[in-house]
């Protein structure tokens, strides 16, 4: 029906007849002669009808926006001084001859190029929303990000290869979406969180390198960059140690980043481990353009009479942190108590401070309703330690290591970011050493950071079994990109013994073993090779390399914040006679 796209109409095709299809983007009259932009997935076209072909000019003068077209015209230049350079088309016109409407369509429920449609109006329309330049735009790229690990993976020998969607339910981590069985009165099947089992059972197959480009599901509480259903790159692979994987990687990141987006990351990321980036930025995924770092000053504060201070200084769970904020002598007392408020959301009680106005004149010259309950010398230590001159602020955290850390490294952020603190555009970081235990005090038990099948350091059973659950560190790592975790992985378990090892230390004894992952324990028996593997969450990937401000911009059809679809109204009530059939009664919530 068409010879080219409208944004491929350029100075190339002159003096040539083209047929375009496309949707009209706006329609202005001038005094006779109108101007129609065509509008279709490559771009804008100004197409001219004048009133020398009345058959074309009239159907040219009713039409509407969003109104389907095919036209077929003659390619010429511009008149001088008309030409839009923000355009690839932006030098030419066609001067249309014939015109044919597809169809036609009713006022659309909101202009193309408004910038403040409610998000509610942009999901129920979601059809009307990805008509947008910038939203297609956003899938173009993501259709581009996916393609590039296709053909990076494919060339290093890795094989595509699809899991099941129905599986058996996931005794860790996030709730799983249960699908009930119509053929096993009473049983569920699962979605998948991820194809974490399968793709090391493919691995003890021999298969060797896998990957996947997969939808996963979570059925936890949402937040603004969480969806219950989302797309991982899933890779797998065996005889490889973790500065191998990492390095591969490596290798694809920066080479999509550059394909893609004409992004250049360093040659080598840089490397910290889990401890130094929980101490210097409070956070496992640091945002390395902001300048700010958080210092302990506890060892200062033991003994002082200002009990705020002292308390979290001598808990052996407690921290006291300072952080210096460049130029922040200059924040008011409005924007302070702003801040105040904030970290008050992560569990803070309080944001003490000091205002480093003239740091030679001693005390005298801080502003902070702190620095008078304690000892002219400490003072002095923690602005040494902080390195704070004169103009700084320095922000304070005292509380349990847990509450310290999240709300200095959410401040950090925050701060960061309105005081333009910012430096450099990408910064990529790997994050290693983790912990392989995390103690829940609510559980009363202890959970493994990342998952069960996480290989420790140790290659010891003994030495697992004896240590310190809290000193046990595995072969985990992340990748990290301005503060935003583009993906993580481990080294797997490969030896029986050790996998029993950590059940032990996680709680869990051979029977519930058995009753949850006797597969993947029965496959290990049978020569399971050292392998390790990575994923990578495509949604956030391409909403940092498209600049959207949500994932939710860069999938096709989102949930909302409360995980309904707008567009199709799910979820949404079955037919009884189904329910029958999956031997489900619905029991609904007694009011009141």
């Amino acid at each position: 029906m068409r010879t080219h796209y409208c944004g491929d109409v350029t100075e190339a095709l002159l003096d040539q007849d083209v047929e375009i299809c496309g949707w009209v983007h706006r329609r202005r009259d001038h005094g006779g002669v109108i101007f129609i932009d065509l509008r279709d997935r490559e771009g804008l076209l100004q197409v001219v009808f004048d009133p020398d072909r009345e058959a074309a000019f009239a159907t040219a003068d009713r039409v509407r926006p969003e109104w389907v077209l095919k036209i077929k015209g003659r390619v010429r230049r511009r008149p001088e001084g008309t030409a839009n350079d923000t355009l690839g088309s932006g030098q030419v016109e066609v001067l249309g001859q014939t015109i044919e409407v597809l169809n036609q369509a009713k006022t659309p429920p909101f202009q193309l190029d408004e910038d403040d449609v409610g998000e509610d109006v942009r999901l129920r329309h979601r059809y009307m929303d990805l008509r947008r330049p910038a939203m297609q735009q956003h899938l173009v790229t993501r259709a581009r990000v996916t393609g590039f690990m296709h053909r990076f993976l494919d060339g290093y020998g890795f094989l595509d290869i699809e899991t099941p969607m129905l599986t058996r339910a996931t005794p860790e981590g996030a709730r799983d979406f249960l699908v009930p069985s119509r053929l096993h009165a009473g049983s569920f099947y699962a979605l998948p969180q991820s194809p974490q089992l399968f793709k090391q059972l493919l691995m003890m197959s021999g298969l060797d390198r896998y990957y996947q480009i997969v939808r996963c599901f979570r059925d936890e509480d949402l937040r603004a960059d969480r969806q219950p259903e989302f797309t991982q790159l899933d890779v797998e692979t065996s005889f490889m140690d973790e500065g191998e994987i990492t390095a591969l990687m490596e290798e694809m990141i920066r080479g999509l980043m550059h394909d893609v987006a004409g992004i250049d990351l360093p040659d080598a990321f840089p490397r910290m481990t889990y401890a130094e980036a929980i101490e210097r930025f409070g956070i496992d995924r640091p945002d390395l353009r902001i300048p700010m770092e958080l210092v302990t000053v506890s060892d200062l504060l033991t003994g002082v009479d200002f009990k705020v201070f002292a308390g979290p200084a001598e808990d052996p769970r407690g921290r006291v942190a300072a952080m210096r904020v460049p130029g922040g002598a200059s924040l008011t007392r409005k924007q302070i108590d702003g801040y105040t408020d904030f970290v008050g959301r992560y569990g803070a009680k309080g944001l003490a401070y000091i205002k480093v106005n003239d740091p030679s004149a001693g005390v005298d010259g801080l502003q902070s309703p702190i620095v008078k309950f304690l000892p002219k010398s400490v003072v002095t230590d923690i602005l040494s330690r902080t390195g704070a001159e004169a103009g700084d602020l320095v922000f304070f955290g005292a509380d349990s290591a847990k509450v310290v850390n999240e709300s200095l490294a959410a401040l950090r952020v925050r701060v960061g970011h309105d005081l333009d603190l910012l430096e450099g555009e990408w910064k990529p970081l790997w994050v290693v050493d983790f912990p392989m235990f995390e103690y829940d005090e609510a559980d009363g038990r202890y959970y493994a950071l990342h998952h069960p099948f996480t290989a420790p350091q140790t290659d010891s059973v003994d030495e697992l079994r004896a240590a310190d659950p809290e000193a046990l560190i595995s072969r985990a790592y992340d990748l990290v990109l301005n503060g935003t975790e583009l993906g993580g992985g481990s080294i797997r378990i490969h030896r029986p013994e050790m996998q029993w090892a950590v059940f032990e230390r996680l709680g869990i004894d051979a029977d519930e073993a058995r009753e949850k992952f006797g597969f993947l324990l029965d496959a290990l028996e049978y020569g399971a090779p050292p392998h390790g593997g990575i994923a990578f969450g495509l949604d956030r990937l391409v909403m940092l390399i498209g600049g959207a401000s949500s994932i939710r911009d860069v999938m096709a059809f989102p949930k909302t914040q409360t995980g309904t679809c707008l567009l199709t109204e799910a979820p949404a009530g079955v037919d009884s006679g189904a329910l029958d059939d999956l031997h489900i009664r619905v029991r609904r919530p007694q009011k009141g």
